[in-house]
């Protein structure tokens, strides 16, 4: 194994270390940065990972969860929605104020650069405007909850 390979083999250990680490905790984000190299971990706990390729799947596998009687790796359908990240923590709104209407529903066209919700952060309502034009097919996130950088909010399917 030469210098480089094991250099890497170092890196990866410590990332695997560091995802340990953070299992079970409340630790939405971590940010690292040594030696000129930077590694930012994102965590969204209860959040299933669906873009697997489906070989990788396998009946013993945890997580993949079978209906009773069936044999074969369910069928991953490909999502071709846009996710609409969080930018930053705060707490998320759906509406300019608590007694107006929602900016957006499911089922609801928006255009590129539609005000679709905010996030609150050390009280500044922060504008999340549409990166794409499409239709709302789930609004992920809770009104009035928490959200953290890097959390999806809500999927647009593109038009």
């Amino acid at each position: 194994m030469n210098t480089g390979e094991q250099k890497m083999s170092s890196w990866i250990k410590r990332i695997e270390d560091l995802v340990n680490m953070l299992e079970g905790s409340t630790i939405g984000e971590l940010e690292l940065t040594e030696a000129g190299t930077e590694i930012i971990i994102r965590r969204q706990p209860g959040i299933v990972v669906g873009s697997m390729p489906a070989q990788l799947h396998s009946a013993g596998q945890p997580g993949v969860q079978l209906a009773p009687g069936s044999t074969a790796a369910p069928a991953v359908k490909e999502d071709s929605s846009v996710a609409i990240i969080a930018p930053l923590t705060g707490v998320y709104y759906t509406s300019p104020s608590p007694s107006s209407p929602p900016f957006i529903a499911v089922g609801d066209m928006v255009q590129t650069g539609q005000v679709i919700a905010l996030v609150e952060a050390m009280k500044v309502f922060n504008e999340i405007q549409a990166e794409i034009s499409g239709r709302v097919i789930e609004l992920v996130a809770t009104n009035g909850e928490v959200v953290q950088k890097g959390d999806v909010l809500i999927r647009i399917q593109p038009a």
